[in-house]
C-alpha cells in the first residue's frame, strides 16, 4: 500500500521567500519555455503569463515567430529567440500546446537536448511520449487522459491500482517524478511516498489552466534548485489551487464563479502573498 501524505498551506511556505536586497533577476531563478504553436499559441501566452506572475525572475520563450509575438504582445519583459545554448536557464517548461503528431525532427531535437540537459525540466502535454530515457531532472504533468497514454505506451497495466498506487509505479518506471492532475492532485517520485494536493475549486476545470499549472511549476522549480522535486511541484500546485479558489471567490467559501485560465495567472501573486504572510 503506498502511503500518502497531504500537503499543506505550511509545508508550502517553505519553498517560497521574499526577495532580499542582495537579490537579482537572476537569484530569483531563470526560466525558458519552449511551448505553444501556431494551431495553440494561448499555451505558450499562459505558462510564460503564469511563470512571470509566479515569481520567476528571468523568462525565455522559445517557439515559432508567430506564438512568440503573441507571447511578446501580453508580457514584453519576456526574451525570445533560439539561442539557450550559452543562455542560464535554471528550469524548462516544454510541451504545453503541441502535438507530437505534427513535430519536426528538429523539435524533436532540440526537445531531447533539453531533456538530457543540467536543467530540471517540466514535460507536459505534447512531449509526454519523449519523458522515456530523460537524465535530466524532471516533473511530467499529465491529465488523466495523457496518464492513460502514458501507462499504455510504458506497457503499464491499470488494473487494481488506485491513483496513488498508478502515479507511484509510473514515477518508479520512468525514474523521474510524476504529477498526476485532477481535484485531488497526486505527486509521486520514484520509490518515494505519493503527496496529495487538493486542487481547491471545481471552476479550474476549464481550458488552459494546465498550461498555466505548467508555467507555476517551471518558476518554483527555478526558484528552488536542489530542492526535492516532488515538494516543490507540491508547492506548486498547491499555489495554483489557491489562486484558483481566489479567482472564483471560493476562498472564503461559497459556491463561487466561473473563471478562465487568465484569472488564475492574475490570482497568482495573491495567492502568494497569502503564503509568504
Amino acid at each position: 500500500m503506498v502511503e500518502v501524505r497531504e500537503w499543506t498551506r505550511g509545508d508550502t511556505a517553505r519553498l517560497f521567500r521574499v526577495p532580499t536586497a542582495d537579490d537579482d533577476k537572476y537569484a530569483r531563478g531563470v526560466v525558458a519555455l519552449r511551448t505553444g504553436s501556431p494551431a495553440y499559441p494561448g499555451a505558450a501566452v499562459l505558462g510564460v503569463e503564469a511563470a512571470w506572475r509566479a515569481g520567476a525572475g528571468f523568462v525565455r520563450y522559445i517557439g515559432a515567430e508567430r506564438v512568440a509575438d503573441a507571447v511578446l504582445a501580453r508580457r514584453p519583459e519576456t526574451v525570445t529567440g533560439a539561442d539557450t545554448g550559452r543562455a542560464r536557464v535554471d528550469a524548462w517548461v516544454i510541451g504545453s500546446g503541441t502535438d507530437p503528431t505534427h513535430r519536426s525532427a528538429a523539435e524533436t531535437t532540440a526537445l531531447r537536448d533539453i531533456l538530457t540537459g543540467p536543467a530540471a525540466v517540466v514535460i507536459d502535454a505534447g512531449a509526454l511520449d519523449l519523458a522515456e530515457g530523460t537524465t535530466a531532472p524532471f516533473l511530467v504533468t499529465p491529465h488523466a487522459r495523457e496518464f492513460a497514454r502514458l501507462q499504455e505506451r510504458l506497457g503499464v497495466s491499470s488494473t487494481e491500482e488506485d491513483r496513488a498506487q498508478a502515479a507511484q509505479h509510473i514515477a518508479d518506471r520512468l525514474g523521474g517524478t510524476v504529477l498526476l492532475k485532477g481535484s485531488r492532485t497526486l505527486i509521486a517520485s520514484p520509490h518515494g511516498d505519493v503527496i496529495a494536493v487538493d486542487a481547491g475549486t471545481g471552476w479550474l476545470a476549464t481550458a488552459g489552466t494546465g498550461d498555466v499549472l505548467a508555467g507555476v511549476l517551471g518558476a518554483v522549480l527555478a526558484a528552488n534548485p536542489g530542492r526535492p522535486i516532488a515538494e516543490v511541484a507540491a508547492a506548486g500546485a498547491w499555489v495554483h489551487g489557491h489562486a484558483g479558489r481566489i479567482a472564483a471567490g471560493t476562498r472564503d467559501g461559497g459556491t463561487g464563479h466561473p473563471i478562465v485560465a487568465m484569472d488564475v495567472a492574475a490570482a497568482l501573486p495573491h495567492a502568494i502573498a497569502d503564503v509568504l504572510a
